[in-house]
């Protein structure tokens, strides 16, 4: 999140008239533990009020499986409870949380059945696809990575996740989600999956550029991030 998302609003200020400036406020974890996804997500109240004291515009809820894996639909409460916080501290702002973020994606771009790459161990990757069903899209196929430590997840070569959407079957889905978390890096091989696949490809990290540029009322247009942010949608 902290890295892609402000790639992708920056090579927009390359098109488009607005300039961002980005806050961030960080929840403690180590390992991708259902326990330790818990304990991060009870400090995400404090990191809501501490970035509503410089008074942003729009807040991102930067983990994916920490809201997916408190049960089906917590995006929806953690989104409204934290816009709750900033509003009682006099800023008011919209939350997008990446987990909501991907959903309403996929909506977005009439996906139903999709391939999903995740960086979790097997348990967890189950989670995110029960999550995601929940929601009414099918996940044909997909590939849990089983890194547990946060910092590999985030020292993963995005080189690789072409080779490994190529091991997968896609010729029957509508859409490839290329990293259902945040922490994976990954924007550097959305275009080539694309072009590879022939299918529609996201992320969890495009999918709150896009969520994040909406809440602001922006053009949700970023080149060479894929169709979502093509300005097709």
């Amino acid at each position: 999140m902290e890295t892609e998302i402000p790639a992708m609003l920056t090579a927009r200020q390359l098109i488009r008239p607005e300039r961002f400036t980005f806050h961030s406020a960080r929840m403690r974890m180590k390992h991708v533990t259902k326990e330790e996804l818990a304990a991060m997500d009870a400090q995400s109240d404090r990191c809501a009020l501490e970035l509503s004291d410089a008074r942003v515009d729009v807040l991102g809820y930067a983990c994916l499986v920490a809201i997916m894996s408190m049960g089906h639909g917590y995006h929806r409460e953690s989104q409204a409870r934290l816009q709750k916080v900033t509003a009682e501290n006099g800023a008011p702002a919209p939350v997008v949380t990446s987990a909501g973020a991907l959903v309403e994606a996929l909506g977005v771009i009439g996906a139903k059945r999709i391939a999903v790459v995740a960086p979790y161990m097997k348990p967890l990757t189950k989670m995110v696809i029960d999550y995601i069903e929940a929601e009414g899209v099918t996940v044909v196929t997909h590939r849990a990575l089983e890194i547990s430590d946060n910092l590999k997840v985030a020292a993963h070569d995005p080189a690789k996740l072409p080779g490994i959407v190529a091991e997968l079957d896609t010729s029957d889905v509508d859409a490839i989600v290329l990293s259902a978390c945040v922490q994976m890096p990954s924007l550097a091989s959305v275009a080539k999956v694309e072009a590879m696949t022939g299918k529609p490809t996201l992320t969890a990290a495009v999918a709150t550029t896009y969520q994040m540029l909406k809440a602001l009322d922006l053009e949700p247009v970023v080149p060479g991030a894929g169709c979502l942010l093509s300005g097709a949608y």
